[in-house]
């Protein structure tokens, strides 16, 4: 039987949830889309667990047009409710309605600053924080950042970003490096830019 190398506590024996640790979890994005991606799913997963939203994740991916934000954007009432009716998304009208809005927040970050990630990277300088926390329970839920981050996308028209999803997109985007210090990816990530 083979070692399975240590990872942070917060990964199941879910081979999906192994994936998603082990190639994409604090890899720094820098695609427009697929931050959009990751504000959607964050927002999603507010009163629900990772777990849940990464199950449904290649739904939200076909029912939200490859988050694309300019067609999620033009999305009319009756593809909102296609979408609250869709069971494999989350159904939830607020969220729903959130990820439309959203949209068409992004298209207007794009408009001032070039693309969403250089507005949303801006917070931290363009370059990855690297913590060291030793343990799952030093790892806070919010940051000084996060909070600003949360209070400048709310002045700019979004929503569902309060400062834990904000600090929760940072470490899924890879704008934080917050896998533990005994974790093999905390090491691999190191360097990664």
């Amino acid at each position: 039987m083979t070692k399975q190398p240590t990872r942070c506590g917060w990964v199941n024996d879910s081979q999906l949830y192994i994936d998603y640790h082990d190639r994409e979890w604090g890899v720094p994005v820098h695609d427009d889309r697929a931050l959009f991606e990751r504000l959607v799913l964050e927002g999603a997963q507010a009163g629900l667990s990772w777990y849940t939203i990464l199950r449904k994740r290649e739904h939200y991916r076909e029912a939200f047009d490859g988050f694309d934000p300019a067609k999620v954007a033009a999305y009319d009432e009756m593809k909102r409710a296609e979408l609250l009716a869709n069971e494999g998304l989350v159904r939830n009208r607020l969220k729903i309605e959130s990820a439309v809005r959203n949209a068409r927040a992004v298209l207007r970050v794009q408009e001032e600053f070039g693309t969403f990630d250089a507005y949303l990277w801006r917070f931290v300088d363009g370059r990855p924080i690297r913590n060291r926390w030793a343990e799952l329970k030093d790892v806070p839920a919010t940051t000084p950042i996060s909070e600003a981050m949360s209070k400048d996308l709310k002045k700019r028209g979004f929503t569902f970003v309060g400062p834990t999803i904000c600090y929760a997109l940072m470490q899924a985007t890879g704008m934080v490096q917050d896998h533990v210090t005994s974790c093999f990816r905390h090491a691999e990530l190191a360097d990664f830019q």
